[in-house]
């Protein structure tokens, strides 16, 4: 038999417990949670719908790709109250189950609250994300470390081994607290499968992680432009924002009347008179709203508006067949049919 060289480091290592050994874990956890709550309350007021950094918006932007929680954020970004307490709601849980994560207080109770909380990021915000896959990380990553942190509980540097010292009670509260639990090898192996399953699947389906061509809707805005309508020397369309990054908006320098066979030119608004368009023409259908900027319109992300513009020069024929054609700051075109009205 060969000697044994493990050094009494490597012992020391090695023979620690579960949760001392998650000890990291769990104060980074739990600080990515409750930092959430102390960036809104604390360091600014981002809880207030009025306020220009309102965490409201975030729904909004989650909307174009969310996996299958989208009908729910498309009533709460129409309910603008009820949107209102569920920010407050959601932030004060993060608040909660942060500091008690960190505190190692109610710790396989919080560990769930984790996973419930990642679980929900993942889903509207696992496909943002302009330069790595941050929020699909943010929501794989809680998952399982909530799932670790159910399974090692807090251990002896905890508040829950404080209050069992003092007050024991029974037993079973150690499956919302901290301590042994009979929990079997094979119901671990299975909780780490299924995170694993979930980790490829949604991998797969917000990136193409897995297999097939790469994608990233968070790189570059994409605008969809519908239902045009051309009365007169007056166009109205509908245009909704549904890729590119959050913090950046599609910036529309030109807004053009094509001939829809030949591509031609007839008439075009440019960027000075898009930044001059009033209230009456634009009417916004989301929480993010289109806007007038100071040398374009801004369709930020999730954002969805009616626009009518006037283009300007000798009546356009209404017996022809015309598109719409809009220009980003970046060269990239969008162009959709319009009906003529007389």
């Amino acid at each position: 038999m060969a000697p044994n060289t493990e050094s009494g480091a490597e012992r020391a290592v090695a023979g620690i417990p579960a949760a001392l050994a998650a000890l990291p874990l769990r104060l980074v956890l739990g600080w990515t949670f409750f930092s959430a709550f102390w960036r809104r309350v604390v360091l600014k007021n981002a809880l207030d719908p009025n306020a220009a950094e309102y965490v409201g918006q975030k729904f909004n932007h989650f909307l174009p790709h969310a996996l299958g929680i989208k009908p729910m954020l498309e009533y709460l970004v129409a309910t603008p109250a009820l949107l209102a307490v569920t920010v407050i709601v959601f932030t004060v849980i993060e608040g909660v189950v942060g500091l008690c994560m960190m505190l190692g207080l109610f710790t396989r109770l919080m560990s769930v609250g984790v996973v419930a909380l990642a679980f929900s990021i993942l889903l509207g915000a696992g496909w943002l994300g302009s330069t790595c896959l941050d929020e699909w990380q943010i929501g794989v990553l809680g998952i399982a470390g909530g799932c670790a942190l159910f399974f090692s509980g807090g251990g002896r540097y905890s508040l829950d081994a404080v209050v069992r010292r003092r007050w024991p009670g029974p037993a079973s509260l150690r499956w919302l607290t901290s301590g042994a639990v009979p929990v079997k090898t094979s119901v671990v192996l299975f909780v780490s499968a299924a995170t694993l399953f979930l980790t490829l699947g949604t991998n797969q389906y917000f990136h193409g992680g897995v297999y097939g061509p790469l994608h990233n809707d968070s790189v570059k805005p994409e605008l969809v432009v519908t239902d045009g309508q051309l009365h007169g020397n007056t166009a109205e369309f509908t245009v909704s924002r549904t890729a590119g990054p959050d913090t950046y908006g599609s910036f529309v320098i030109d807004a053009a009347i094509t001939d829809r066979d030949t591509g031609r030119q007839v008439s075009h608004v440019d960027a000075t008179a898009l930044s001059a368009l009033g209230p009456g023409q634009i009417t916004n259908h989301k929480l993010v709203h289109v806007s007038a900027g100071a040398h374009s319109l801004v369709v930020p992300l999730g954002a969805e508006a009616r626009i009518s513009v006037t283009v300007p020069g000798p009546p356009i024929d209404p017996k022809g067949r015309y598109a719409v054609r809009l220009i980003d700051v970046s060269g990239t075109q969008w162009t959709a049919p319009l009906d003529t009205r007389a």
